[in-house]
């Protein structure tokens, strides 16, 4: 497979590596090879290697991508950051995937005290091989400076409330819809918090002209209708709710 989906010789090499270093099988090799994995991997915008040391920065690097392909979400121009959290986490194993090894799972909105304010953070993780929380915050637009401050207030919270002996510094990335380098990179210079910034990519949906999107169906349309259809199977809303535990408490998976 490798010879006849990857013409130059480095490139196979660098898949054949990583096969053997994360045990993938032959789907998930090809899932990573159709996803360009090598060309966006250790390409987010970071200030790593000025505020941590070597070479838990370069091995912070390698696990950030740009961009990160979110191809099993579809979402409209007029999207919110809660519609991109909901449908990553109903999404959470394919999501952990394009993350990639050593992510586990804690919580979604996680709660947080910074003195008397409450703090919600999007997606809190922790990286099982940096020995570190790590802090993802999604932006439905572009980048921001206020963005990187806001970022600053939850890792210092997290590092405090959260973070216990032997845990390395917690780290930041903000996936974005889109972002100027150059700015990302000065935004980000005089920060002595890790923070990475990168772009994320949904379905092709987005891009479609508005009178073909609007005659698209969405996600919850079509179950409503294989209901009607086939009224012995449960929706996955159902099926979800039954599940559901009171709050959204921190439970780690990893893939």
């Amino acid at each position: 497979m490798l010879v006849e989906q990857l013409k130059k010789y480095e490139e196979r090499i660098w898949y054949a590596q990583k096969t053997i270093e994360y045990g993938w099988s032959r789907s998930v090799l090809e899932i990573m090879i159709e996803n360009s994995l090598r060309s966006r991997q250790g390409k987010a915008i970071t200030n790593f290697k000025a505020v941590m040391p070597p070479p838990q920065s370069d091995l912070a690097q390698q696990a950030t991508k740009d961009p990160y392909l979110f191809d099993f979400i579809a979402l409209s121009d007029e999207v919110m950051e809660k519609d991109i959290e909901n449908q990553l986490t109903e999404h959470i194993q394919k999501f952990l995937m394009e993350l990639g090894q050593g992510f586990a799972f804690v919580g979604r909105q996680y709660p947080i005290k910074a003195g008397k304010k409450d703090l919600y953070i999007d997606l809190l993780f922790y990286h099982l091989h940096l020995r570190c929380y790590i802090i993802v915050e999604l932006k439905a637009k572009e980048f921001d400076s206020r963005d990187a401050g806001q970022m600053s207030v939850y890792l210092s919270a997290v590092d405090d409330l959260l973070r216990h002996e032997g845990d390395n510094p917690s780290i930041g990335m903000i996936l974005c819809r889109t972002k100027d380098n150059v700015f990302v990179e000065y935004a980000l210079r005089n920060f002595n918090r890790p923070i990475g910034v990168a772009e994320y990519e949904t379905k092709l949906v987005e891009t479609l002209p508005k009178e073909l999107k609007s005659s698209l169906p969405t996600v919850k349309e079509i179950e409503a209708q294989l209901e009607q259809d086939i009224p012995n199977i449960e929706s996955p809303d159902k099926k979800k709710k039954g599940r559901k535990k009171s709050g959204e408490e921190a439970k780690k998976v990893e893939v």
